[in-house]
Formats: structure tokens, sequence, C-alpha cells
């Protein structure tokens, strides 16, 4: 009987020791793993922003088509009141070209909101702008509005615009 007793024993040690393995599998941790908090970087994201509208409107003003043009990411889009939709920045460039060789054309914007969506790659810039052209008869003409501005954040990190839409509402 010794024999059978002895064997029992390790049957029932690898029993015990395969219940604990089966429960070791099938356990649920008592923490759950996590990643690294998101890190909020909207203020940083705006700041950006508002320093690529700044050297924007300084390019506008000074006839700079090339800086000018830089702001707009190369699929972008420009809906200016009472043109065709301008697509691409080359278009949009030749446009601006063509505006800024105008002797009474001025240019100035500044934004009044910009909202930088939570995911951190898309915002949104509503502001206000002033142009000035000849009408006509070659006379300044000065007109004032709005606009609405998507950017985009670039893969190296830069914000582009991806559509510009002024409009000539002034409320």
């Amino acid at each position: 009987m010794r024999k059978s007793n002895r064997w029992s024993m390790v049957g029932a040690g690898v029993c015990v020791m395969a219940a604990l393995g089966f429960a070791a599998c099938n356990s649920t941790p008592t923490t759950t793993p996590t990643g690294p908090a998101a890190v909020d970087t909207r203020p940083v994201d705006e700041a950006a922003i508002r320093s690529a509208d700044a050297a924007w409107t300084k390019a506008a003003e000074s006839k700079d088509v090339t800086s000018f043009a830089a702001v707009y990411a190369d699929n972008a889009v420009l809906m200016a009141p009472g043109a065709p939709m301008t697509s691409g920045k080359d278009a949009i460039t030749k446009a601006f070209t063509g505006m800024s060789a105008d002797k009474n054309f001025a240019l100035s914007f500044g934004p009044t909101k910009i909202e930088v969506a939570k995911g951190g790659d898309m915002a949104y810039e509503l502001g206000d702008y002033s142009l000035t052209m000849s009408d006509k008869k070659g006379k300044a003409q000065t007109s004032k509005g709005k606009y609405v501005v998507v950017w985009g954040k670039q893969s190296d990190g830069s914000w582009k615009a991806l559509v510009d839409a002024p409009t000539t509402t002034t409320n």
C-alpha cells in the first residue's frame, strides 16, 4: 500500500499544480496597465497658429507672395466671395500674385477665436479682415468682413491652412 499512497500523493500534487496553473492563466490582473496620460497640447498648438497668423498677415501687408503662400497646405482651398473656388497652393499663389499687383491692394486680418480639436491635428479660426482693391475706375475701395480658416497639423508639427473662406458678412 505504500506504493499506492505515494502515487496518490504525486497524483494529487500534479492535480494541485495543474489547478494552480489554470487559475493563474484565467486570473484577472488586479491592476490594468495604462499608457502614458495624454498631454493636452491645445494651448501650444493655438500659440503656434497665432504665430503663423501673425507671419501670414505681415506677408499680406508687405505683398510678400512667397511667404503668404507658404501658410497654405499643398491641397488647400480658397473660397473668396464672388470668385470661383481656388484649389491648390499653386493656384492660390497665382491668385494672390494678381491681387497684390493692384496699386491699391491692402490686406490685413486677425483672429478673434482659434479652437484646436482635442485630437490636436485640426483647428479652426474665426476672424476679421480688411481688403482694399481698386474699383473699375481705379479708385481704392475697402471691404471688411469675417473669415474662417481650417488648419491642419502637418507631419512635421507645423500648421497649414487647409481651407480659407473669407465672407463679406460684417456682423
